[in-house]
């Protein structure tokens, strides 16, 4: 089969697989893109603005371009990573930077070799030169996939065991001995532990008489997402990795351990205080807002609003890799909200991070403000508000 036959042959079993959707945005925007072929040239966002979404001069929204693209990227590599490819392995793809489907995985037709009298060792000559050139390519991208990213390498290099600390949240129950059916759990901003329990029923007995330690504490699903990038970057560089939660942290493990903070920022504990004590941002009146210590400049998740709603919002990851005092490495990849942290996680371990992250890396201490826009929790979109060196 020749590369358009191939092609629509993949586009109809994307569609059979459900993949684009039944209908909706999202189906249009692949069904116009399988439309113009593997061949065509990118189109503009203005075209898939006008052509596909309807949008006409000052109603065209770049954004929802952007979005919905990222989207229908997410879903064609989600489907290959749990599904084999087509015939001949081919997979359609939406490169990032390009509004356009392309065919990949097909080899190329073999060139006839009838007709070359004269010349019994040329295809010797070419096999060998074919085969150093896969195999250069082999070691090329398997050195890839083992050296990590800028981000990395302190952490690869050091001599200390990692330890990943998982922002999680103390619950205790309220017991009613005469109504024990109404007992309930609790979370309560003021309570991290059961010492700070302990601490309050003796300060505040009235408040918290039938509050009772049940040994329960609790994770935000996208700490899963921060652990599923992390871990295959620390098992390439052969490290030796404790994973524990924020609530189980003892001071002295910095003495012992580098560090890797992976959740909320409300989760961090008593890593809070030595993570922006040093930092040019600071937290608001709540977790859910950053603000620049120099300029007072802003930025404020609006998830917790909009995340039940088909609307998109923006929320806001936080990078930043620092030499703590005992000569530990401490990494934070946390957020505002979910959506950010599910969206930071594949980007901090990508071979190439995006553009100003990777220079910040190598210059030594860092730190990096993310937007990332999201619908209903899922991350569509991220942009770089700024990387920099720490103050």
């Amino acid at each position: 089969m020749d590369v358009t036959s191939l092609f629509q042959a993949e586009i109809e079993r994307l569609r059979a697989a459900n993949v684009p959707g039944a209908s909706g945005r999202l189906r249009e925007l692949f069904d116009w893109l399988a439309e113009r072929g593997p061949e065509a040239d990118s189109a503009t966002q203005d075209e898939i603005a006008r052509e596909v979404f309807r949008q006409d001069g000052a109603d065209a929204d770049d954004a929802t371009v952007r979005v919905y693209v990222h989207r229908l990227r997410k879903k064609l590599e989600d489907h290959y990573a749990a599904n084999r490819p087509g015939e001949g392995g081919a997979c359609v793809e939406l490169p990032s930077g390009t509004y356009a489907l392309r065919l990949a995985g097909v080899a190329e037709p073999q060139r006839d070799t009838i007709g070359l009298p004269g010349r019994p060792h040329t295809l010797l000559y070419a096999g060998a030169a074919l085969a150093v050139l896969a195999i250069v390519a082999i070691l090329a991208i398997i050195g890839r996939t083992s050296a990590p990213n800028a981000i990395w390498e302190p952490l690869a290099d050091s001599d200390r065991p990692v330890l990943v600390v998982l922002g999680d949240y103390y619950l205790f129950g309220e017991i009613d001995p005469v109504r024990p059916e109404q007992s309930r759990l609790i979370r309560d901003f003021r309570v991290d532990s059961a010492a700070d329990l302990a601490a309050l029923q003796e300060a505040e007995p009235e408040r918290y008489d039938y509050a009772e330690d049940v040994g329960l504490t609790y994770l935000p699903v996208a700490s899963a997402y921060g652990l599923q990038a992390v871990m295959p970057v620390l098992a390439r560089a052969e490290k030796d990795v404790t994973v524990i939660a924020a609530s189980e942290l003892e001071p002295d493990m910095l003495n012992r351990f580098d560090l890797i903070y992976v959740g909320l920022l409300s989760g961090m504990g008593l890593l809070e205080e030595q993570v922006f004590a040093g930092s040019g941002l600071r937290v608001g009146e709540s977790y859910d807002e950053l603000i620049d210590r120099q300029s007072g400049q802003r930025w404020t998740s609006d998830e917790a609003r909009r995340l039940a709603s088909p609307v998109f919002y923006r929320d806001y990851a936080f990078v930043t890799r620092f030499t703590a005092s005992t000569g530990a490495q401490l990494l934070v990849i946390a957020s505002e909200r979910e959506t950010g942290l599910r969206g930071i996680s594949p980007i901090i371990v990508a071979d190439e991070l995006p553009e100003g992250m990777g220079d910040a890396a190598d210059d030594g201490a860092f730190e990096a403000l993310v937007q990332v826009t999201g619908q209903q929790g899922a991350d569509l979109d991220d942009r770089v508000i700024f990387a920099r060196p720490r103050p």
